[in-house]
């Protein structure tokens, strides 16, 4: 299992979210955070506002499952065609272990879960 946490666009959160939900992955943990990439922040004539607001969107996935998830945030996240400076990033890591917390129960698959409870 991978957890995959992308950071975009507070105005593109909504886009991604809808377009993991099409793509088959409604369970998605979303945090409001701030930071700045590599433009170093935002200059409005002699003001500097390095705390940029984003959105941060974390999500659990099987493996083989990572490359059609990556595309869907790709899709859903870019400002235009060509994309800007601040579009967000893509973090994959790997995941050890999940329990679901209301049986105990350890899950091999995160989608088992939503399985079980459909």
């Amino acid at each position: 299992m991978l957890m995959i946490r992308t950071i975009v666009r507070p105005e593109k959160v909504y886009d991604v979210m809808q377009g993991l939900l099409d793509a088959g992955f409604p369970a998605v943990t979303k945090i409001s955070v701030v930071g700045r990439g590599k433009q170093r922040g935002l200059r409005v004539g002699d003001v500097v506002y390095d705390e940029i607001p984003k959105e941060m969107l974390f999500v659990v996935v099987p493996d083989n499952d990572k490359d059609f998830v990556i595309r869907a945030i790709m899709e859903n996240a870019k400002s235009g065609p060509e994309g800007k400076f601040g579009d967000g990033k893509i973090f994959i890591s790997g995941v050890e272990e999940v329990y679901t917390i209301s049986t105990g129960e350890k899950e091999t698959d995160p989608m088992l879960a939503s399985a079980k409870e459909a």
